[in-house]
């Protein structure tokens, strides 16, 4: 019963708080100009093991004088030759502002064509022009005799963007 009329006044307590700001519920204005690019990368992945990587990646910026926002996503492949390991990888990440840090994770196939394991992991890392250097941690599913692949890796991406679209937002006119 106390439990109860406690969690119930904390909900009463936040809703409270939260309807005073008024700049929760006002509509943000949507930037003049975004633009979403879109491209193939090539990059090298180094952790316990090194390895080869090929892939798409798609990134959506908005253009921005103050805290310009981008996000990405991509999806890919990698491959190394001397442990003969196959991977495949779809992720995300998103970066605020010029010259900060890029957030991401991503989710992972791994497969030694015998055995095949699944994972997740952040990702953390530093976007300047066609070159992304990422560093994470990957956790993957248990396994006793498919251990060589890479936990802790870095990875260095060239992405050559090949297709830019602009969206101009409408202006009202008065």
């Amino acid at each position: 019963m106390k439990s109860s009329l406690l969690i119930a006044f904390l909900c009463c307590a936040f809703s409270l708080t939260f309807a005073q700001d008024r700049k929760l519920f006002e509509q943000k204005k949507k930037p003049l100009l975004s633009v979403r690019k879109t491209g193939p990368y090539i990059g090298l992945q180094q952790g316990r093991y090194r390895q080869l990587e090929f892939g798409a990646e798609m990134q959506f910026k908005q253009v921005k004088l103050i805290h310009p926002k981008t996000h990405a996503v991509n999806m890919g492949f990698d491959y190394n030759f001397k442990e003969n390991v196959l991977g495949y990888s779809a992720g995300y990440w998103f970066k605020k502002g010029r010259l900060n840090l890029t957030y991401g994770g991503s989710i992972a196939l791994r497969s030694n064509f015998e055995e095949t394991r699944f994972g997740i992991g952040p990702a953390i890392g530093y976007k300047f022009l066609p070159l992304h250097l990422q560093t994470g941690y990957m956790f993957l599913t248990p396994s006793e005799s498919f251990t060589n692949t890479n936990h802790l890796y870095i990875s260095l991406r060239f992405v050559l963007i090949n297709d830019r679209d602009y969206n101009w937002r409408k202006r009202n006119k008065k």
